[in-house]
C-alpha cells in the first residue's frame, strides 16, 4: 500500500490542522492536504491512498458522487478515520449523519446536535486491549479531555476507549468527583477489506484539552506551510499508533 495519506479539515495548517499535520511530518509520513472550507474533487482521489483522516470536514464539501468514490477504495483497503469537533460527526455543520461515508463508520451518528461542551472532568477510560492502545499508561495516568461528539457504537462494532464525566464539588477545602455517564470515545471497525476508526473527540484545541500534553518527553514538529506545535509524548504515540493500525503499517 503505498504511504500517502489524504487528510481533510481542522480548518488549516495555520490553525488546528497544524497539530496532527506537524506530527506526520515529523514521522516522515507523505500526505496531502485539504483546508475545512475547500470541496473533495474525484481528481483528488486519483492518487493512491493508504488512508483518509477526516476531522472538523463539513459533509457539504464532499458529494455523494466523491463519498461513493472514496468508499470504494475504503472497501479496497484503504483505511478510514474520523476525528471529532464541531464539524464532524453531526456537530454543528458536520451534518455526516444520513450520508454514505457516515453509514459506514462503526458509530450511529446522531441527526441532531451531537456535541458535549464539558465544563467539569472527562477522563478517558481504556474499555478494551488492542495494538491502537498498547504500551500507552491509560490506567496509571487517564488523559482528560475537554469534550466530545455524543454516538452510539454500532453492534458489530468495538468499543476502546471510554468518556467517562464527573461532577466535581469542593467542600472544607477537599473536591469530591461523582462519576456521571459514559460515552464511546474510540470504536473501530471494517468496511470491506478496509480498516475504520471513530475518535469522537478533537486531537487540537480546544476539546483534545489536556491530551495534548499528556506524557513525556515533548515532541515538536512543524509541516510545511504550518504553524510549529509542541506535544505530549503519548499523546503523539497514540495518534501514531492509530493511524497505523488503521493503513496497516
Amino acid at each position: 500500500m503505498p504511504e500517502s495519506i489524504l487528510y481533510l479539515g481542522d480548518t488549516h495548517l495555520t490553525d488546528a490542522a497544524a497539530y496532527l499535520a506537524g506530527l506526520m511530518h515529523s514521522w516522515g509520513w507523505r500526505f496531502d492536504y485539504l483546508r475545512s472550507d475547500q470541496t473533495l474533487t474525484p481528481e483528488m482521489l486519483d492518487t493512491p491512498r493508504s488512508l483518509f483522516v477526516v476531522s472538523d470536514y463539513p459533509a457539504a464539501r464532499m458529494n455523494d458522487e466523491v463519498q461513493q468514490r472514496l468508499l470504494a477504495q475504503v472497501g479496497e483497503g484503504v483505511g478510514l478515520v474520523m476525528i471529532g469537533g464541531w464539524e464532524s460527526f453531526h456537530g454543528l455543520g458536520g451534518d455526516w449523519d444520513g450520508t454514505a461515508l457516515g453509514n459506514v463508520l462503526p458509530v450511529q451518528i446522531a441527526a441532531e446536535d451531537d456535541r458535549m461542551n464539558c465544563d467539569q472532568p472527562v477522563l478517558v477510560r481504556r474499555v478494551a486491549d488492542h495494538p491502537v492502545l498498547a504500551g500507552l499508561p491509560w490506567d496509571s495516568r487517564p488523559p482528560v479531555i475537554g469534550g466530545f461528539n455524543r454516538v452510539l457504537a454500532k453492534p458489530d462494532a468495538k468499543v476502546l476507549l471510554e468518556a467517562q464525566r464527573f461532577t466535581a464539588r469542593q467542600h472544607n477545602g477537599a473536591f469530591s468527583f461523582e462519576p456521571l455517564d459514559q460515552h464511546p470515545l474510540l470504536v473501530v471497525g471494517n468496511h470491506g477489506r478496509g480498516r475504520t476508526a471513530a475518535f469522537m473527540t478533537d486531537v487540537a484545541p480546544h476539546w483534545v484539552g489536556p491530551l495534548v500534553d499528556w506524557g513525556l518527553p515533548r515532541v515538536t514538529g512543524q509541516a510545511p506551510s504550518a504553524n510549529a506545535i509542541e506535544v505530549g509524548g503519548d499523546y503523539a504515540r497514540f495518534l501514531q499508533q492509530l493511524l497505523s493500525w488503521a493503513k496497516r503499517t
